[in-house]
């Protein structure tokens, strides 16, 4: 060792014992707090260390929002009466290869530097997970993804998390772990402090269902029995639908009403797609979870960011927000063909995922796609009455914007027929979706006990293996199904997907075993010539 440098390891020993003896001890002080990466949740050490010297850094791969964090901590603190040290502090977020974004980190920063100061005392900083953001007078605002990030906390062990009292509604879902809902920096430390008053923070689950009415109702829809029992067929099993007919027959109108006729999630279920809107912030932080099937509805103008996710920040798009309800891509021959074309794989494997230079993400995406579309560029192909005036190549092009595989994928396919104006007078009021809706929740029953060691939940969902073992068939069936196969020239897609709907339209019937007129159905609204 040179000598400069025997020189130097002797000078640090000597500041530090100084330091020691003039009661300025170097200090060091750690608290937790968690970011979400996509729907993976990762546990994020603050560490604070306060040493001889002037500066207040802040490394560990921070973004613009995490560095600005120095001035909301600093002046929470002074206005809250901290002092914030004047000496060299250096704050340091692990692991320090992974990039830090957003404002969560704030108070954990806070309750670190107040440790490591000495202002006070965290007699088990390990047993508590603090997220938050922090404003100028030291309130604490929400962030977003805090249901994943409490359902991990209880998984790492962790027996307290503090958040924001707009966030506590949905992390008191987490199980085995207690959650403080608090305002403030105030707050924060009189639980840290163990003060009596902690316990009047504790959230508990206080949640109320909500009762949604909804604005479209099928017995507003006038005749369409066809489109109508696809309708219900679908929603029964999870199945996609597309639905081509003139303008003003209804096809949005019946897209609309399907969010009335499904069944209420599962407890699973909610907790699925209630994880995907606290990552994207639209969690309704009243309730704490989503407890009706969503109903996503993008204009065909969206980017195809929006629709399948990513962006900066690995956020979920509109197939994920789809998560366990509905899809609703009207006018989808509008949509562009790329985009469109984006939707395949999430559709087969109900899940996206999404690679980038910075990050590699998956989520969930079991959606149920209902589309619609008109036959032709002025939509009145097909009527009889000669209106349309769309030539055969228009036809074609506009047709063609739907590719091969995406219309495999459709599971029903309907043809809606304008109506005759007649009708509103002389037909009597339809079933309403509440009707409708029993004899769904009582097929999505059946499928629930059958796929409960499965994972999944409905019979869209189930996986060849699955198909095997439920959709089992007499040798007369299995003989006319083969026969529809060859005279159609299926594709292995296709049979499995007859094989599907035949399977739903038998639960409907609370048949077991799946009978020619089921697969008949099935086909019948497989093939359309005029889609």
């Amino acid at each position: 060792m040179r000598y400069w440098q025997v020189c130097f390891s002797f000078l640090v020993l000597f500041r530090s014992i100084w330091l020691e003896q003039h009661g300025m001890k170097l200090s060091l002080c750690k608290t937790y707090c968690a970011t979400c990466i996509g729907l993976e949740v990762v546990t994020v050490t603050v560490e604070v260390s306060i040493t001889a010297g002037v500066g207040l850094y802040i490394i560990g791969l921070p973004d613009s929002a995490v560095r600005e964090a120095l001035m909301r901590v600093s002046t929470a603190l002074q206005r809250n009466g901290y002092q914030v040290s004047g000496r060299m502090t250096v704050i340091n977020l692990a692991p320090a290869d992974l990039r830090k974004e957003g404002s969560g980190y704030d108070a954990a920063i806070a309750i670190a530097i107040l440790g490591a100061s000495g202002q006070i005392d965290i007699p088990y900083p390990d047993e508590y997970l603090i997220v938050g953001e922090l404003s100028l007078d030291g309130e604490l605002r929400k962030v977003p993804g805090m249901l994943a990030i409490a359902i991990k906390a209880a998984q790492s062990r962790f027996r307290y998390i503090i958040c924001p009292i707009e966030n506590a509604a949905e992390a008191s879902w987490a199980d085995d772990i207690t959650v403080y809902g608090v305002k403030g920096l105030q707050q924060i430390l009189s639980i840290l402090s163990g003060s009596s008053e902690a316990e009047k923070y504790i959230v508990t689950r206080d949640i109320r269902p909500l009762e949604v009415k909804y604005p479209f109702d099928f017995k507003d829809i006038v005749g369409q029995k066809s489109a109508r029992r696809g309708a219900e067929i679908a929603a029964s099993g999870g199945h996609n639908m597309l639905m081509c007919g003139p303008p003003g027959s209804g096809k949005s109108l019946i897209s609309k009403c399907m969010a009335s006729i499904l069944p209420p999630m599962s407890k699973k279920e909610s907790l699925q797609t209630s994880m995907i809107h606290s990552v994207a912030g639209i969690l309704d932080a009243e309730n704490g979870l989503v407890t009706h099937r969503p109903f996503r509805s993008p204009h065909h103008t969206s980017s195809a960011v929006a629709l399948v996710g990513g962006g900066s920040h690995a956020m979920p798009g509109e197939i994920s927000l789809a998560h366990n309800g509905v899809l609703c891509l009207d006018e989808i021959s509008l949509f562009p063909a790329a985009t469109l074309e984006m939707l395949r794989q999430p559709m087969e494997d109900r899940m996206i995922t999404i690679s980038r230079a910075r990050y590699k993400v998956r989520f969930p995406a079991s959606f149920m796609l209902i589309a619609s579309m008109n036959p032709c560029p002025c939509g009145h192909y097909g009527e009889g009455s000669g209106i349309c005036t769309c030539t055969p190549a228009m036809i074609a092009r506009y047709k063609a914007r739907l590719s091969g595989p995406m219309l495999d994928r459709m599971d029903l396919k309907i043809n809606v027929k304008a109506m005759d104006t007649s009708a509103f007078v002389t037909d009597a009021e339809a079933e309403s979706s509440a009707v409708i809706a029993a004899r769904v929740a009582a097929a999505r029953q059946i499928q629930a006990e059958r796929f409960k060691d499965e994972g999944i939940f409905t019979n869209a969902q189930m996986s060849a293996a699955m198909i095997n073992r439920y959709c089992t068939m007499d040798k007369e069936e299995s003989d006319f199904l083969q026969k529809v196969s060859s005279a159609y020239r299926l594709s292995a897609r296709g049979y499995v997907r007859i094989l599907k709907v035949s399977r739903t339209i038998a639960d409907m019937e609370g048949s077991e075993r799946i009978r020619i007129p089921h697969i008949s159905e099935a086909s019948h609204y497989r093939f359309r010539e005029d889609i």
